[in-house]
């Protein structure tokens, strides 16, 4: 299974995108033993239509155009389930196991992702009760797929 996280927001150079890398890096070494076959980081565009809904409108658009039609989506929201670290893992080693072609995590922009984006999602994850910036969303959920990869096999990244 592909993993895609997709965000709406242009992710520049600096430690967030250095840290985002290096655990898309450790999944790509690891995630096939737990059926993870590839990674990828997209950003997207924030839109800058006149209205918070046109633009969430607009920027769902980007974000659905550029999935695979049937890829399994997983919403980031803040009123998105929380999930233990090993709940998560769970979650990722079924769809993994399910032979689904790809899982895409999506964040989207400073007015969150369209209403018909977060109905479509198999998943609506929150990273916690606290609102977190994009860029530190998009590190926070790269560490956890690879913490979720290493409780898959056994790694002892994760010893809680």
């Amino acid at each position: 299974m592909r993993i895609t996280i997709a965000a709406i927001g242009r992710m520049k150079a600096g430690p967030e995108r250095a840290l985002v890398d290096e655990y898309a890096a450790r999944i790509r070494a690891l995630g096939r033993q737990a059926g993870v076959t590839a990674i990828e980081v997209r950003d997207y565009p924030e839109s800058s239509a006149a209205t918070a809904e046109l633009r969430r409108a607009e920027e769902a658009g980007r974000l659905a155009a550029g999935l695979h039609p049937e890829a399994v989506l997983i919403a980031l929201d803040e009123h998105g389930k929380s999930l233990t670290s090993k709940g998560f893992a769970s979650r990722l080693g079924r769809l993994a196991g399910e032979g689904l072609s790809e899982a895409a995590f999506l964040i989207g922009g400073p007015d969150g992702l369209d209403a018909a984006l977060i109905k479509r999602a198999a998943l609506v994850l929150a990273l916690g009760a606290m609102t977190w910036p994009h860029r530190l969303a998009r590190v926070m959920l790269a560490e956890q797929i690879y913490r979720a990869v290493t409780i898959l096999v056994n790694h002892p990244y994760h010893r809680a």
